[in-house]
């Protein structure tokens, strides 16, 4: 006998689409990912670009080590392995948004370019826009509430990006920030111009 089922529903077995998504929501995924020492103010602009999207009516989600790193990736440490697959749980993610056609925003160090090289292939180039922060180190260590540098310099804190471990600067970033010099809503218009385009393309 014939499944009812597909007399009632002749597609019900077929998941809907990325452009179904974006259609229902008016607006194209994408991915926003800011890389940057600690202290750089990734988090900072991160935040403020996420408020002001919301408030254009723009739907997105952060994504960043405090609702990352105490969830999906608790059980990582910071071994260079560990940082890889952290950054790669992130982008696997982070894809499953952007196909369903959210704005999304990344704010971690991810401080080899293979990690963010990994990044973008799973996320896929066409979506996958890099803010490099490019806040000096001095300026990061004059930041730092917490003392992690200090720690890091006096031996306290192994493989700290910066100071004990390599960060690797993006080589062509869609965009480059120097928190220590450009104001918080500045930063933020700059990667509006960026995105919107992108988000607004089929609107």
């Amino acid at each position: 006998m014939e499944n009812s089922n597909n007399n009632i529903y002749p597609v019900f077995d077929k998941m809907l689409g990325r452009a179904d998504k974006e259609a229902l929501l008016g607006q194209r995924g994408l991915m926003i990912w800011f890389t940057g020492l600690s202290g750089s103010g990734k988090s900072t602009v991160a935040i403020a670009l996420e408020r002001e999207l919301q408030r254009r009516g723009i739907l997105c989600r952060l994504l960043d080590g405090d609702n990352i790193r105490t969830g999906i990736n608790n059980n990582l440490g910071f071994s260079e392995a560990d940082r890889m697959e952290n950054i790669r749980r992130i982008a696997e993610v982070a894809k499953l948004f952007v196909d369903t056609g959210i704005v999304t925003i990344a704010a971690f160090i991810s401080p080899l370019r293979q990690m963010r090289r990994m990044a973008a292939d799973i996320i896929g180039h066409d979506d996958f826009m890099e803010v490099y922060v490019s806040t000096p180190i001095e300026e990061c260590e004059r930041r730092d509430v917490k003392g992690l540098y200090a720690r890091a310099r006096r031996g306290e804190i192994k493989d700290f990006t910066g100071v004990s471990a390599p960060f690797e600067a993006p080589e062509t970033p869609a965009l480059t920030l120097d928190t220590s010099r450009l104001p918080l809503q500045q930063s933020v218009k700059e990667v509006l111009q960026l995105i919107l385009p992108k988000i607004n393309k089929e609107k």
